[in-house]
């Protein structure tokens, strides 16, 4: 019998949902070296974190997280919780022997995110591991991509076009969640979907952000608290204010430009405002010979653009990413057969394990997540000073 991985995750809201689903999965499609155990579920309120753990096949439940990463029998630490609590969790579990995967964004601040990342290279000197779950690197159309521009295919990269866009937030009635409250996740569209797309944007094109400018915009800056929407609604058209309103402290819309380190330029746009748009992160990349596009809502597809074609041959191509030689698809379905939102998460489980069985560092690290960080934190800053230039602190450009 192969040896066990022993995982604790703390946190079981939606992302609790999606990485219970990939270490479900990951054992049962891919041959790995060790065996992960989905031992606790750890959550605040006792009935929902114990109904969570029996939907999603955990063996046990608690409310303690504190008790459950000291446990000798925990191998591993799967946090899903807010940002406020991901650099004291990590650091505990990281400073108990415990290898640890960490929800984006690394943290809510550089300075939490540097303290994670100066204890996750601590530990692995001693042989624990740590990676940040930045998911949508495990799509396999966008793992193709990267092996596309790295071997030169679409020439310089010159110019980056990232977008994430979400409408969730366009009803004023709808109401306060922790999402839009800057102590608890540090930032709103900016540090939520915003930091996918600089993590993307690099990860495809192996550069890195070193200046940016940008604005920030809370359109809708107090909301409901508790209650449903509808009631909201109701309540507003009667005249009758029933409900307490909280003020919204995050960013419900971030742009930005960007300068990589190589020179090239980049525009980035993150949005839970865009009206019509659910789940859109797209990344557009444009070369010197060539052109390359990923759009999450088309996630079995690029699009590819070679400019030495024929003048009367050019044109973008759309290339279905589902064959066997493709990074994680072969472990999949036959060929043609679509992968879908939660197969990243498995992808995802699978590469950790096998880091983690075979000594070596995973990736993103939490290095990676720091300087996703200060990319953020520069955003923030230069909206803050009417958009001037600020440098992302240890980048280039």
């Amino acid at each position: 019998m192969r040896e066990l991985l022993r995982v604790a995750m703390v946190g079981n809201g939606f992302m609790g949902a999606a990485h219970s689903q990939g270490w479900r999965v990951a054992p049962r499609f891919f041959d790995l070296p060790v065996q992960p155990s989905m031992d606790v579920l750890v959550g605040r309120n006792p009935q929902s974190v114990q109904a969570a753990a029996e939907k999603w096949g955990w063996r046990e439940s608690s409310t303690d997280w504190r008790e459950v990463v000291e446990r000798d029998d925990i191998d591993v630490v799967d946090i899903v919780t807010p940002g406020d609590s991901h650099a004291e969790i990590a650091i505990a579990a990281l400073e108990a022997g415990k290898h640890v995967l960490c929800e984006k964004p690394l943290a809510n601040s550089s300075a939490e995110a540097e303290g994670m990342t100066r204890v996750a290279e601590a530990a692995a000197e001693r042989g624990i591991r740590s990676m940040l779950g930045f998911t949508y690197r495990r799509v396999p159309a966008t793992a193709f991509a990267r092996r596309l521009i790295a071997d030169g295919r679409i020439g310089e990269v010159r110019h980056v076009r990232a977008s994430y866009l979400q409408d969730w937030l366009i009803d004023p009635a709808s109401p306060m969640t922790w999402r839009l409250q800057k102590d608890r996740a540090g930032s709103g569209a900016l540090g939520d979907i915003g930091a996918h797309a600089v993590d993307l944007a690099e990860y495809m094109t192996g550069l890195q952000l070193g200046r940016v400018s940008g604005v920030l915009e809370t359109f809708v800056r107090q909301r409901p608290i508790g209650g449903s929407s509808s009631g909201a609604i109701a309540a507003a058209s009667s005249g009758t204010p029933s409900a307490e309103y909280g003020e919204v402290t995050v960013d419900d819309v971030a742009f930005f430009h960007g300068r990589f380190d190589s020179g090239a330029l980049g525009t980035f746009e993150a949005s839970r405002m865009a009206t019509g748009r659910k789940n859109a992160l797209r990344v557009e990349v444009s070369g010197s010979t060539g052109a390359i596009a990923f759009d999450l809502e088309d996630l079995n597809a690029l699009e590819f653009y070679d400019a030495t074609d024929a003048a009367g041959e050019q044109g973008f191509r759309k290339i279905i990413v589902t064959e066997p030689e493709h990074p994680w698809v072969s472990a999949w379905w036959p060929a043609g057969h679509m992968l879908g939102y939660e197969h990243g998460f498995a992808n995802q489980a699978k590469d950790f394990v096998d880091a983690i069985a075979a000594g070596q560092s995973p990736s993103p690290s939490f290095a990676d997540g720091l300087h996703v960080q200060r990319v953020l934190d520069a955003v923030e800053r230069s909206s803050e000073g009417d958009g001037a230039w600020v440098e992302v602190v240890g980048g280039e450009g």
